[in-house]
């Protein structure tokens, strides 16, 4: 039982081409789900009457010994295991005798495959949102912790206006709620069986396929037979969330690699989370944020990667198909560390919040200024520009009464109540404002999502 195909075949493979259409070094990751879906199958051969009982019981019981043994490390790949399910079965018959090739009876490895992979890509998909969400629990909790810190908001990295750093750590928890989200609809969308759809006609058996859909988890057996052998959408909607998840944790570092730089100096990285030169010992640098940027980089090319196999496919499956499992194992790896590494560069590093007080120029309060005039009823396109003319004249605190109101008569001696960054900032109370009451508001609606 070292190959489960040719029985035709007059010639023995390639050795070079046997080792090229192999993947049991990529899908030997699949073995619990082949040995659940195998396990499934015998059941539903069972209650088809395919089976008699006393033949699937032994079938059943061996695959448990055959679990037993990856379970505790002991499996040995035989050298004709050309991937998981070959090395399954093959291990099967030696445990069991010829009644294992009744196992395969009116499946595929087409509709085993795609099985094993959508049972391991729901498992990861869970695994992935667990991270997430203690990711954004962590940038709850530090926002709680500086719902008032001030600091310059920036856009095209120059200084904006005044925010608070509670509200930044916030506009990072509302970006990876999208990625849950994105993670939960596609953990929806990957619950769909194909087992029993065969090669792409469809099992000449009277299998239930419903039933065994939700025996094993899903939510509902496919529709087509020769869509759910080729369909592989899961697996690309699995690396977009991916790429995009990777996008937005590379945004978080590069603000943080800015932020921790003796320029800015607006937190510190732990030095657990940091690593040192080789050369220059005074060096402390942010090795795992730059990472994370690099690596939201091959995330999007396991992306394309994939797509562009899809495209060129025309229906049911091809052994191009063989090529979907590396990029979504590796980029599952990727997030198994890059999202608890995150969260913990986040909850360890230090807020210097001396250093983000004393950022805040009073240029960040032009704004105020313009919305000053607006409410003296001048149309705020005449105050954006009556402002600029007050800029030319010097920092906005130290222009003279007198030489504003000389821009306009508008400008009162009220005007000096401007210069203060915190009443700034709790101006800004709309909903989703930098308002520390519009912050807190945030992480109260962050801590019941994350109660859900």
């Amino acid at each position: 039982m070292s190959k489960l195909w040719g029985g035709t075949f007059i010639e023995a493979p390639d050795a070079l081409a046997y080792r090229y259409n192999a993947s049991l070094s990529v899908d030997q990751r699949l073995w619990a789900q082949d040995i659940r879906g195998s396990q499934a199958w015998v059941r539903a051969l069972a209650r088809a009457g395919v089976l008699v009982p006393g033949e699937a019981a032994q079938i059943e019981a061996g695959l448990q010994s055959v679990y037993a043994e990856f379970e505790a490390g002991q499996f040995v790949f035989g050298t004709g295991d050309e991937d998981i399910h070959t090395a399954v079965e093959r291990r099967l018959g030696e445990l069991i005798g010829p009644v294992a090739g009744k196992l395969h009876t009116g499946r595929s490895r087409n509709d085993q495959v795609a099985t094993d992979f959508r049972l391991w890509v729901l498992e990861a998909e869970e695994r992935v949102l667990a991270h997430l969400r203690h990711l954004q629990a962590v940038l709850v909790a530090r926002a709680e912790q500086h719902a008032a810190t001030l600091l310059p908001g920036y856009t095209h990295l120059q200084r904006a206006q005044p925010i608070t750093f509670g509200h930044w750590l916030m506009s990072h928890f509302w970006a990876l709620e999208r990625d849950v989200a994105r993670w939960r609809q596609s953990r929806a969308a990957a619950a769909v069986s194909p087992l029993g759809c065969a090669a792409l006609a469809g099992t000449a058996y009277p299998i239930d396929r419903p039933a065994l859909a939700l025996e094993l988890g899903f939510t509902r057996a496919a529709e087509n037979s020769l869509d759910a052998t080729g369909d592989r959408d899961f697996a690309a909607e699995f690396l977009f969330n991916a790429a995009l998840l990777g996008t937005h944790l590379s945004r978080v570092a590069e603000a943080l690699v800015i932020y921790a730089t003796a320029e800015f100096g607006f937190v510190s990285l732990a030095d657990a989370y940091s690593s040192g030169s080789s050369l220059m010992p005074q060096k402390k640098n942010p090795d795992v944020l730059e990472l994370t940027r690099g690596k939201a980089g091959t995330l999007l090319g396991h992306l394309t990667g994939l797509l562009a196999t899809l495209k060129g496919l025309a229906s049911a499956y091809d052994k191009d198909l063989q090529e979907d499992k590396a990029p979504v194992f590796a980029a599952f790896d990727a997030l198994d560390l890059m999202l608890p590494v995150v969260a913990g560069t986040l909850a360890t590093l230090t807020v210097n919040e001396q250093r983000m007080a004393a950022a805040l120029d009073v240029s960040l309060l032009a704004t105020e200024l313009a919305d000053y005039l607006v409410l003296k009823r001048i149309p705020f396109r005449e105050a954006h520009h009556l402002v600029g003319q007050v800029i030319k004249l010097g920092p906005l605190n130290t222009v003279p009464l007198a030489a504003m109101q000389a821009v306009s008569p508008a400008f009162e001696a009220d005007v000096a109540a401007l210069w203060d960054f915190g009443a700034a900032v709790n101006r800004r109370a709309a909903v989703g404002g930098t308002a520390v009451a519009s912050v807190l508001d945030q992480i109260a609606a962050a801590k019941a999502k994350l109660a859900e």
